[in-house]
């Protein structure tokens, strides 16, 4: 169904208006007045005859005709009985103003679920309840109570927030900054973020979607609707509410590093969303993504009439990985021939402290045709000789003749002395940032945008396995209630699945292990063997580089004496004796299932100093191999891997396709809730790498 109803409805009507200033319905019946909304305004009312010169109705029915849009602003105990009228007149649009449902406990839990039976029942889409209402400018549309209707424009934005929404709705009308749509989804018991999201996807008149959001409905779903909006249109998001509870109860290290914030981060990567810190943040990126047209790469060329604030944009462009634009032999032949003689005509361009407007103008002219610039950022600091206001109508006037499809942002410095210059950038579509750094880091949002758009098609790979033995195994613990799968079994599974895996055998006494490590050839590896102990290091549960059948026979006395005493619960099998791996780069590759978005993907340094360094990358399954690679690209790991100062590097592409067959093997089997593959010890290009140890558990489903 669409939201337009919402948007632009022929008729509005409003239960629960009110006579007294200062009440809600009070507030919403006069802003859709003051707004100079254009359709029928109908206020239900049983005790008033009219409310600002408009005629009441005791209820919906006795209007004689149906409203598009209802708002409901009574008591929560009332907004069953509403909705059931709403049904019987076949309104299909509603807004839920009123709080006290879920929000507020149990009992209004209760009341939330009655009315979202009713609307289904009755085919009714609402939202909230618990919100601030909808706002759409461009259809003089005030129907909530938030403030002031804003200007038009082409940002659309959704709240979960209504007193977020509010203080960014004043700070909107303070800026000047237009919106096409607002929406507060309060409890969003029906219509949630997704919807809204893809219904400003749809607006012609939206360019930009920004929002703020505390928790996402359906995971899995907003991924890959937001990845196709994405394509189309971006999507500015601040997201607040993730913690790292979850990961305490944990029985992996990816577990415990894969906390919500991660979670949320990797399905934001994965669809195209661009996090926002902060509201000046989400402000930013949204002008000049909404005004300017989208780089074409990373070079950025910066035109100023003072040294410092040039060296401070300069700092920021290395900093955001951007590139400082070198300019051409021709354009510095340009500059330099009507230029004073002291200027600089390399980039930062600096028209120096006494430039009035056309010399602004000249540069940008000039440095817009340069083909090595793909964006620029024009500086202003207000010294005696500045002309703020003309110098931003030249800029204003260059961009709009010259339309070269470079964008071009502001940042001119102070307050009184440039505000009027402010307020004709904005009224003229240049977006004005208080610092260069602001600037800069805008312009990073926008090259990071374009490089996501125009990344390559996603193909997965999928590798030849052997799910049956997979299937078998999953299936015999699922039916025995046992959850966590001992390290043998582990390595079957991902053995299932492509993986090497050491040789080695249980041992139940000194001698068996003895005669198992000579079978091997020295040196060898002791674990201890319990479905009780995890973490084996933890308790003295693994000896490495046993040279003699002494050594191996002393350790597993050791073990079997130590450990009992330290976990009396643990009920221990034996000891593995393994074949020791004896070179190459230890790293992990693990899994968690997060709750809404599935399986999250990790890598990293491998061994016990995993959870010490936390140098880890995520991504959410199924990978493709360029998102794998990416994920050691984004580890400092990767420079050690890659060989540093005369060292050899590692087998860069079996991590890579290490970490696509984990992602295809819990991809495939959803029942598995986490798993580490630590440590993965990869040696030189062309060698094999040994999965040396595994650990997997279960989740019913």
């Amino acid at each position: 169904m669409s939201l337009q109803s919402f948007f632009g409805p022929k008729s509005v009507a409003i239960v629960g208006a009110s006579r007294q200033k200062g009440k809600v319905g009070y507030e919403i019946l006069t802003n859709l007045v003051a707004g100079g909304y254009p359709g029928k305004i109908f206020p239900i009312n049983p005790k008033a005859d009219e409310i600002e010169g408009l005629k009441c109705y005791p209820d919906l029915a006795s209007i004689g005709e149906t409203p598009e849009l209802v708002i409901i602003i009574v008591p929560a105990q009332l907004v069953a009985g509403v909705l059931e009228e709403c049904a019987k007149v076949r309104v299909k649009s509603a807004i839920i103003i009123t709080a006290g449902f879920k929000e507020v406990g149990p009992e209004g839990k209760k009341l939330e679920e009655e009315i979202v039976r009713i609307a289904r029942r009755a085919g009714i889409r609402f939202i909230g309840p618990n919100c601030l209402g909808v706002i759409a400018p461009g259809h003089k549309l005030n129907a909530s109570f938030g403030g002031d209707l804003p200007v038009p424009g082409s940002i659309g934005y959704i709240s979960q927030s209504g007193a977020l929404l509010a203080a960014i709705l004043d700070l909107a009308n303070a800026n000047g900054i237009g919106f096409s749509s607002l929406v507060s989804i309060g409890n969003k018991a029906d219509i949630d973020e997704l919807d809204v999201i893809n219904a400003f996807g749809e607006q012609p008149e939206t360019k930009v979607i920004a929002g703020y959001l505390e928790s996402i409905t359906d995971g899995d779903v907003f991924v890959r609707e937001a990845e196709e909006i994405s394509n189309r249109k971006p999507i500015l998001l601040m997201k607040s509410g993730s913690t790292a509870a979850g990961a305490k109860a944990a029985s992996s290290h990816t577990g415990s590093l894969a906390g919500g914030e991660v979670a949320y981060e990797s399905a934001f990567k994965r669809a195209g969303v661009i996090r926002c810190d902060s509201i000046k943040q989400q402000f930013d990126f949204a002008q000049a993504f909404a005004s300017q047209p989208l780089p074409q790469g990373p070079t950025v060329a910066v035109i100023t009439n003072a040294g410092g604030p040039g060296i401070m944009a300069a700092d920021a462009i290395e900093e955001q990985g951007l590139t400082f634009a070198k300019l051409s032999e021709e354009t510095r032949k340009k500059l330099a021939a009507k230029l004073p003689a002291a200027a600089n005509v390399h980039n930062p361009v600096d028209v120096l402290g006494d430039a009035l407007a056309d010399r602004y103008e000249f540069a940008l002219d000039i440095v817009l045709d340069d083909p090595n610039v793909q964006s620029v950022v024009v500086l202003l600091t207000p010294q005696a000789m500045t002309q703020a206001k003309e110098t931003a109508e030249a800029v204003v006037k260059i961009v709009g003749q010259k339309k070269s499809g470079k964008p071009v942002l502001a940042c001119f410095l102070g307050a009184a002395k440039v505000d009027e210059g402010v307020q004709i950038l904005r009224r003229g579509g240049i977006p004005q940032y208080d610092s260069p750094e602001s600037a800069v880091t805008t312009l990073k949002a926008m090259v990071d945008f374009v490089r996501w758009r125009t990344r390559p098609k996603r193909v997965v790979r999928l590798f030849p396995v052997n799910r049956r033995k997979v299937e078998s195994i999953v299936e015999r613990h699922l039916r025995r209630g046992l959850l966590d799968i001992g390290e043998a079994e582990a390595k079957e599974i991902i053995e299932a699945y492509g993986f090497a895996t050491p040789k080695g055998s249980i041992a139940t006494t000194a001698e068996q292990a003895g005669n198992i490590a000579q079978q091997l050839g020295f040196p060898v590896v002791l674990k201890i063997w319990s479905p009780d102990i995890l973490h084996k290091s933890d308790v003295g549960g693994v000896k490495v580089g046993l040279r003699s059948e002494q050594e191996v026979r002393d350790a597993f006395d050791l073990m079997m004496y130590r450990i009992p005493k330290k976990r009396p619960d643990a009920h221990i099998l034996g000891v593995l004796v393994q074949e020791m791996v004896r070179s190459g780069k230890e790293v992990i590759i693990g899994m968690h299932r997060d709750p809404h978005f599935g399986p999250l993907m990790m890598f990293g340094m491998g061994g016990i100093m995993v959870e010490v360094l936390k140098d880890v990358s995520f991504y959410l399954a199924p990978l493709t191999a360029e998102e794998a690679k990416q994920m050691l690209l984004n580890t400092k790991t990767y420079h050690i891997l890659k060989g540093v100062r005369g060292q050899e590097g590692v087998d860069i592409e079996a991590i890579a396709e290490g970490l696509q067959r984990v992602a295809q093997l819990v991809t495939e089997f959803p029942e598995i809730k986490e798993m580490d593959i630590n440590p993965f010890v990869v040696g030189a290009p062309g060698t094999t790498p040994i999965a040396v140890d595994a650990r997997i558990s279960l989740e019913k489903k």
